[in-house]
């Protein structure tokens, strides 16, 4: 197996570190703990944490124990890394719930049995316990203002007058780093991994146990992730791609990746998966000789779909897209046309317009808007151009309750791509 710096490094997953030659001889001395905080803002986690998720698989897998820490505590406060204004506080109740939310990724994409099992630990267990005075004495001692000025999340905010940064905000650092040095207290964890934004965070709980402890902490963080196209990473015109499937399904998530532009697919491959380098290396070569089946596109969004959602979810995301493909969509369980068919236009209808002979579907494709007038809609159907419920329709077709797929829905194909859902009450 590929020693796992080496490996981290040619996946381009290495940012910063805080002593490089140090962390390798302390990783390679024994099982290390190694921790990621996540920040509980909503109920799940968007791609952009896989990251970091990642990370600290790719350490498990190499024998060290992960630990996840969820920011009940710091969750209160909010961290200004990366934000222009303040953040509105949640309540306890708002955090708890999220933190409830987010918990079963971290099930699915990390291992919690065995030697090196994961562990979940949440901050507020510790920070609410902390006293204001204890903060002030044991951890703020520590921490000097004119460095934390120049932290650059902090010296944006000084620099624009009517934002500013609240001393709730400013003093997120302290929290922070006092989550390593009790983390390292209690626990024995030695390393801390993040996205490259948490870097000022990081290296402050070094130092803060480097001080009161007199012992060696380790730091590392991957870059953020951009699009070649200059786009942001992680979204659509729908928002967010998340890790949960109440909030971005399972087809939808597959069809993220699938869809990644072909500069993006290597470092994408690279980032995201766990597939050996040599193999990511053989599906770059083979889609360079050959674009036109997307070999390391359809590599890439099985294997994080499955990663996150699991083999099933995947398999019925693969047999969705393929049925789109082909139009061969009438087979499709219900939730599966849902899935689909989400972003797609709709229209609402009267059941009662399908008895007796049925509906022309003349008038239908005018009525749900997939043509502008009658003469048009005699155009689309008699070159074939439209399909129904992947049936080829001709100009004298009728649409009938019987028709419907699951009782309430007929899908209008016109081309290969245009799709419009009927939906019958």
């Amino acid at each position: 197996m590929t020693d796992l710096f080496e490996d981290l490094a040619r996946r381009g997953l290495i940012h910063q570190e805080t002593d490089a030659e140090g962390l390798r001889k302390h990783c390679a001395a024994g099982p290390r703990l190694v921790y990621c905080g996540f920040d509980p803002t909503a109920s799940s986690l968007t791609i952009g944490n896989l990251v970091a998720i990642l990370l600290l698989r790719r350490f498990q897998d190499r024998g060290h124990r992960p630990v996840v820490v969820m920011g009940g505590g710091t969750g209160l406060i909010g961290d200004p890394s990366g934000k222009e204004t303040e953040r509105t506080l949640r309540t306890r109740e708002e955090i708890d719930a999220n933190v409830a939310g987010q918990r079963p990724i971290f099930e699915r994409l990390l291992s919690f049995s065995g030697p090196n099992a994961a562990r979940i630990a949440n901050n507020a267990d510790w920070l609410e316990k902390l006293s204001f005075v204890e903060a002030l004495r044991d951890v703020g001692k520590h921490f000097s203002v004119n460095m934390m000025i120049h932290k650059d999340s902090v010296r944006r905010r000084l620099e624009e007058r009517e934002q500013g940064i609240s001393y709730t905000e400013f003093s997120y650092m302290l929290l922070q780093a006092y989550d390593f040095q009790h983390l390292h207290d209690s626990m024995g964890v030695t390393i801390q991994v993040a996205g490259s934004d948490q870097w000022g965070n990081i290296v402050a709980g070094i130092d803060l146990t480097r001080r009161t402890r007199q012992v060696e902490l380790f730091g590392l963080t991957a870059p953020l992730v951009t699009k070649a196209d200059g786009g942001k990473f992680g979204k659509t015109e729908s928002g967010a791609i998340w890790l949960t499937a109440d909030r971005t399904s399972p087809y939808a998530f597959y069809q993220f990746w699938l869809n990644t532009l072909d500069a993006d697919v290597p470092r994408f491959l690279k980032t995201f998966t766990l597939l050996p380098l040599p193999e990511i290396d053989r599906l770059v070569a083979e889609h360079e000789r050959d674009p036109g089946p997307r070999v390391a596109h359809r590599a890439l969004a099985a294997h994080v779909t499955e990663l996150v959602h699991g083999a099933s979810a995947r398999e019925h995301a693969e047999a969705a897209a393929r049925a789109l493909f082909s139009g061969d969509v009438a087979h499709l369980p219900e939730a599966t046309l849902s899935e689909v068919f989400a972003n797609a236009p709709s229209t609402e209808h009267a059941r009662a317009t399908l008895a007796g002979e049925g509906l022309s579907l003349v008038d239908l494709l005018v009525e749900a808007g997939v043509a502008k007038s009658k003469r048009e809609s005699r155009e689309f159907l008699s070159s074939g151009a439209v399909s129904i419920n992947g049936e080829r329709a001709g100009v004298d077709g009728r649409l009938t309750a019987g028709n419907l797929l699951h009782g309430t829905i007929a899908l209008i194909r016109r081309g290969k791509k245009t799709w419009h859902v009927t939906r019958w009450r």
